[in-house]
Order: C-alpha cells, then structure tokens, then sequence
C-alpha cells in the first residue's frame, strides 16, 4: 500500500517557482473567458455575418492546435522555462496587436492578434503543466496539478466578469436595434468606441505579460532538461502511441474539453428555453451598483464559482483516493446532472446543468496528470502537446450540439426530441462525453492503480 498523506505536495524549495507557474493558470483563464464574448460583439461592430464572426474561435482553437507540437519539439531541446519565456513574449505580442488592430478596424487583425497569443498560450500549457507535475515528487504530482490548476477558474471568473461589465455593458452598438441603419458618420464614430472597448483589456492584459516575463527572466526555476541523448521524435510518438493509458487519455482529454465548452456555452440557450416557455421569469440584481438582467451570465458565474469549490474538494479527496477512482467518481456525477438537464423541465434543470461544473473541475489536470504517468521527461514534453492539442475538441463538438439545437427550426425549442426541447435533448453530447471519461477513470483504476491506492 503506497502512502502519499505525508509527502508533501510543494517542498519549500520548491514554493517560489510554483507560485510562478500556477500564476500562468490563471493568465490563460483569463484569455480563454474574455475571448468567448467577442464572437457577438465583433459580428455587431463590423457588421459580420455568423461565419465571418466565428473565425474568432477559430482563431483561438487553431492557435492552440497548431503551435502545441512545435512548442513540445522546442522543448525537447530547451528547457521548461525558456518555453515559458518565449510562451509569455507570444502571449503579450498577440495581446498589442489589439491596438493597431483597432486603429486600422481590420477584422483579420484581431483575429491575426488572438492567433498569434494562442501561440503564446500553446507553448505556455505544454510547458506549465508537465512543469508542475515536476516540481516534486512523483506520488503528489496529480495533487500538484490540480492546486495550480485551481487557479485556472479564477482567472475564467475575472476574465467573464471584464468581457460583461467592461466590454459588453459599454458597447454603443448594443444600444441600436438597427445599427446597419445609422448614417455613416455616427456608425463610423460608434465604431471606433466600440473597438477600443474591445482593445482595452487584451492592451492591459499584455502590459501585464511584459511583468511577468521579467519577472520569469529574472527568477531562478529549476530547468528540468533533459540529459544526454534524445531518442528521436518519431521513436517517441511510437512509444506514446503503445502507452494505452496515454493514448486513451488524449481521446478523453478531447472529449472533456468538448464537453466542458458545450456545458458553458450552451447554458445561455438553456435560459432562452426556459424564458420562451415561461418558467424562467426575468429579473434583475444589483452588480457594483448597476442593475443586470439575471440572464445566462448570471448562471455561468454560479457555474464558474462551482468548478472552483469543486477544484479545491478534488484536490483534497487525491490526498486519500486514486486519480482514476476520483475521475470515474466525478464524471458519474456529472452523468446524473446531465440526465437532469436533459430530463428535468424546469429550473432543476437548470440548476442540474450549473452543478455539471462542479464535476468538471477535476477533470482537466486529473486525465492530464493520468496520461503523463510514468513517461520519461522527453516523452511528457511530446505527451504534453498531444494532451494540449486535445483542446480543439472545444472547436470540434459544440457545432455538433448546434445542429441539434437548429433541427426545429433557429430557436431553441422548436421541437420535441424524446419527448424533451431539442436544447434539452442536446446535452445528450456531454452525456457520451462523461461515460467515457467515467470509463476511462474506472480502467485507469482497476489496471494501473489497484493495490496502490493512495491512504
């Protein structure tokens, strides 16, 4: 029976580089729930069409999936921290492109600057988290995932917070029912305001950066590289494509982020239904003195609030349980909320989809720390990006719920699928997302963990 109870999760040697690098968790939260809202504000601005407006996720996602491999090779020679370094430098130079993107009001500029950060982004969470899991010893590296990944969802919080009260609320344009109808020189000036709105935050957020690029520069991290000879990229990848328990956490990874970005995009449609049906009645809070429309922002902020209650529980439960057990557990969990969304007519609905992030925050650095297991430094490094690359299961599965939501018709109830609306019945994306991440937890377990189960 193998104990981990008394090994401590972050030596004190080690405390001052993990601080660093759980900072860079929030950084990218940060990014990831500003950037969501941007897709409704640039499509009113410039006058986009939905595909011309969608290019920003696109952006985002591609950016990730492009750059995670070539950052992973990159590293293979360098260590964690110049990945870090150069991470950072990408993150802030696609932040201030905000600005002269807004100067010249050129579309592909945004999404050149959001292209070019997620670049930054790529190299910063394949290196961030192997890097956490290496800072300590083996038996507490999933724990030391999941700490410094629960600072993720408070920058996920600041970042919905700003993209509301300081983008959205401020937009001119929101404020025409018919901005396409304006006079040239008042659409041109409203324009112009709404852009820099938008610039704003992604300005200050690179400003921000540069600190913390001096900040890395100037601090002494361990480096982590690897010594002697490497075995060659291609050697790699087949010995990661043998790994059972790695190449099956990849296909979880995809799913998990599917599933977590249907979970919170979706909940604003969620609501809708519930408004067009009735049961939903709208109403209005008080926020920093200003009265908001208790709409879906309202409910994904609850949402938020629970991944890191639920981030912080799981942490605490991996000091006594096994990852795989504690990933099986929370995704059975989330099955019974998502059967309450699909299932459930009403505000328990609607309170059962809010509790599925609950459940989701123990997922990303669980099946990340499962997958990266028992590699050796070159493999985490290639690993890793494959793990990041799943991201793009974020671009790749929310058009799939939206062409079960658009079977009726535009709106979000037009129809009835299993005698449930089809916004309900398209939860049932999310549903085959978490019975294999509950299966997969289950394997990891009864293969890979039975009979060393933390104490």
């Amino acid at each position: 029976m193998k104990t981990t109870s008394k090994v401590p999760v972050v030596t004190k040697k080690m405390l001052l580089p993990f601080i660093l690098i759980t900072s860079l968790f929030a950084l990218w939260g940060f990014a990831n729930a500003v950037t969501d809202p941007m897709v409704s504000a640039f499509k009113k601005v410039l006058e986009l069409s939905n595909t011309q407006a969608s290019m920003v996720q696109m952006a985002f996602y591609g950016g990730y999936f492009c750059m995670a491999l070539p950052a992973a090779m990159f590293m293979r020679k360098y260590s964690y921290k110049v990945g870090v370094l150069i991470g950072l430098g990408l993150f802030a130079t696609g932040a201030l492109l905000f600005y002269p993107a807004a100067v010249t009001e050129q579309f592909w500029f945004f999404c050149l600057g959001l292209y070019i950060l997620t670049f930054g982004l790529a190299f910063l969470e394949t290196a961030a988290n192997p890097y956490a899991l290496a800072m300590g010893a083996k038996e507490t590296a999933t724990q030391r995932l999941n700490l410094a990944q629960a600072f993720n969802p408070v920058g996920l919080i600041a970042g919905i917070l700003i993209a509301k009260f300081f983008v959205a609320e401020k937009l001119q344009s929101d404020d025409y029912e018919n901005f396409a109808a304006l006079d040239s020189v008042k659409k041109a000036a409203i324009t112009a305001s709404d852009l820099a709105v938008i610039r704003d935050p992604y300005v200050i957020l690179g400003l921000v950066l540069i600190g913390f690029f001096v900040l890395f520069l100037v601090s002494k991290m361990p480096q982590n590289s690897t010594e002697g000879k490497m075995p060659s990229i291609k050697e790699t990848f087949k010995d990661l494509a043998k790994n059972k328990k790695y190449a099956l956490g990849v296909l979880a990874q995809i799913l998990y982020v599917g599933a977590q970005i249907m979970c919170w995009t979706y909940i604003y449609q969620y609501v809708e239904g519930l408004v067009n049906t009735g049961v939903f009645k709208e109403s209005y809070i008080t926020v920093f003195g200003t009265e908001v429309l208790k709409d879906g922002f309202y409910y994904q902020i609850i949402a938020f609030l629970l991944f890191v209650v639920g981030r912080a529980i799981g942490t605490a439960m991996l000091r006594f349980m096994s990852a795989g057990k504690l990933l099986s557990g929370f995704a059975v969990l989330a099955i019974v909320f998502v059967l309450g969304t699909i299932f459930i007519d009403g505000m328990f609905g609607l309170y059962s989809l809010v509790g599925v992030s609950f459940c989701l925050s123990l997922m990303f650095p669980t099946i990340y720390g499962i997958a990266l297991d028992g590699l050796t430094e070159d493999q985490s490094k290639v690993g890793s990006a494959g793990l990041i690359m799943a991201i793009v299961g974020g671009a790749l599965m929310p058009p799939l719920q939206g062409l079960i939501i658009d079977m009726g018709g535009t709106g979000v109830s037009d129809t009835i699928i299993m005698g449930v609306s089809e916004i309900n019945f398209s939860f049932i994306l999310p549903f085959l997302c978490f019975v294999y991440i509950a299966w997969y937890g289950y394997m990891v377990f009864k293969k890979y963990e039975a009979g060393v189960t933390t104490t």
